[in-house]
């Protein structure tokens, strides 16, 4: 496609996207959905300079107040891959005066706003909470996330899988603390791969993982993934159990649900039983009440975790939508802390950085149960179940995970023992 006429798809991107009325991932997929003409360069150009904005919104946009033109087009060529160069003539004579000012600014020089390109409301607790790494945090939430695998340990073994993707040209690491794990250095398109279509590998990040480490299910349990979403958690904790015992996948969106059954499929698993809730509160969860070796609650929260791979959340979100959440999360665990039985272990997680909805509502929960639960210190639990440099990941007796600490996305969990 010529050079001008994909800025231009780049700006009428972009001008979708700014609106905030969806998630970005679902505005650019249609987006591109619309363009099936265009070249794999190309969509992933558009891709990549759409969410290059979103990383950094205040900055770009404060840079683009000098230029002329649509402020997408401005916000497009400051944020393109390669930069405005690679789209050689687009630029017109007075873009790329403009363009040669902007290169001139001190951006370290600008304020911190500008800097972290976060909205205040979200900046002040992380600054608080992280001091001077406040800013490594920035830099890795600027970044792309990596590409992590689970290799699923009913099909393959990590060292076969990592020599299989070397014979295809793909090369990975094992993940630091998760045994199941592989990083890879790039994002080839895994689909086309024969250890794919078996089962044999699955998307998952190291963080997801140690979530199910830490569940630490064992053969011939019941289990429940109770926030089970599309089952990436299930069908870690269903290879765990060696496909033996029983594992409810519970979720309220059935929609997400069935985005578990082909993925079920490959995965070779026959004990996990997929379930739509009404409510937390639903029937299901009565009839199961005490009967529960395991628990798993990731439960819904605002995201702010995975700011590396869905930058818009920090835009979509609000104070007032985190604190809602917390009520919900608090309410989520509650109900399902009623499957257990004695012995039991509950797990509460979520993939956001915020305190409110994480230590605050474990805690909540722990002194509102301290007769009925009992706190498992994460490192205990995580020595338990042989994960690798287990101090490294927790802060206290929880775990914590941050991006520029661990490569991961943000995860926070607490563990229980029903006494």
């Amino acid at each position: 496609m010529h050079p001008n006429a994909l800025l231009e798809l780049g700006a009428e991107l972009l001008h979708e996207l700014l609106k905030f009325e969806q998630p970005a991932d679902a505005v650019v997929s249609a987006f591109l959905r619309g363009h099936r003409s265009l070249g794999a360069r190309d969509r992933h150009a558009l891709s990549e300079t759409a969410y290059a904005v979103l990383r950094q919104r205040l900055l770009l946009q404060h840079l683009a107040q000098g230029g002329a033109g649509p402020l997408e087009r401005r916000l497009a060529l400051l944020a393109w891959p390669g930069g405005a160069a690679a789209l050689r003539q687009a630029p017109t004579e007075a873009e790329q005066a403009w363009l040669a000012q902007v290169a001139q600014v001190d951006r370290q020089a600008l304020p911190e706003r500008l800097r972290h390109n976060l909205p205040e409301w979200l900046a002040t607790p992380l600054q608080a909470a992280l001091g001077a790494e406040f800013w490594p945090l920035v830099e890795a939430l600027s970044q792309p996330a990596p590409l992590d695998l689970r290799v699923n340990g009913l099909k393959a073994r990590r060292d076969e899988v990592q020599r299989a993707l070397a014979a295809a040209g793909i090369e990975s690491a094992p993940t630091p603390h998760s045994p199941w794990g592989l990083r890879l250095a790039a994002k080839p398109a895994l689909h086309h791969l024969e250890l794919y279509a078996q089962g044999a590998i699955e998307v998952q990040d190291e963080g997801s993982q140690l979530l199910a480490l830490l569940t630490d299910a064992k053969r011939g349990e019941m289990v429940v993934d109770f926030c089970a979403g599309a089952g990436g958690k299930t069908l870690a904790l269903g290879a765990a159990m060696r496909n033996t015992g029983r594992l409810y996948a519970f979720d309220t969106s059935a929609h997400r649900l069935e985005a578990l059954k082909p993925r079920l499929a490959r995965s070779g698993l026959s004990n996990v039983h997929p379930a739509a809730l009404a409510h937390e509160r639903d029937e299901r969860i009565k009839r199961l009440a005490g009967k529960i070796d395991r628990v798993l609650i990731d439960a819904p929260c605002s995201g702010l975790g995975t700011l590396r791979r869905h930058p818009d959340l920090k835009w979509r979100q609000s104070p007032k939508a985190v604190a809602a959440m917390a009520v919900q999360q608090a309410a989520i665990l509650a109900s399902a802390a009623r499957l257990l039985k004695p012995g039991g272990r509950l797990v509460y997680a979520t993939c956001s950085l915020l305190e409110a909805e994480n230590e605050a509502v474990a805690e909540a929960f722990g002194s509102a149960q301290a007769q009925a639960f009992e706190p498992v210190p994460a490192l205990q639990a995580l020595e338990a179940a042989h994960v690798a440099q287990p101090a490294a990941l927790t802060q206290g007796p929880y775990l914590r995970l941050w991006p520029q600490r661990h490569g991961t996305d943000g995860f926070f969990a607490a563990v229980w023992r029903r006494r």
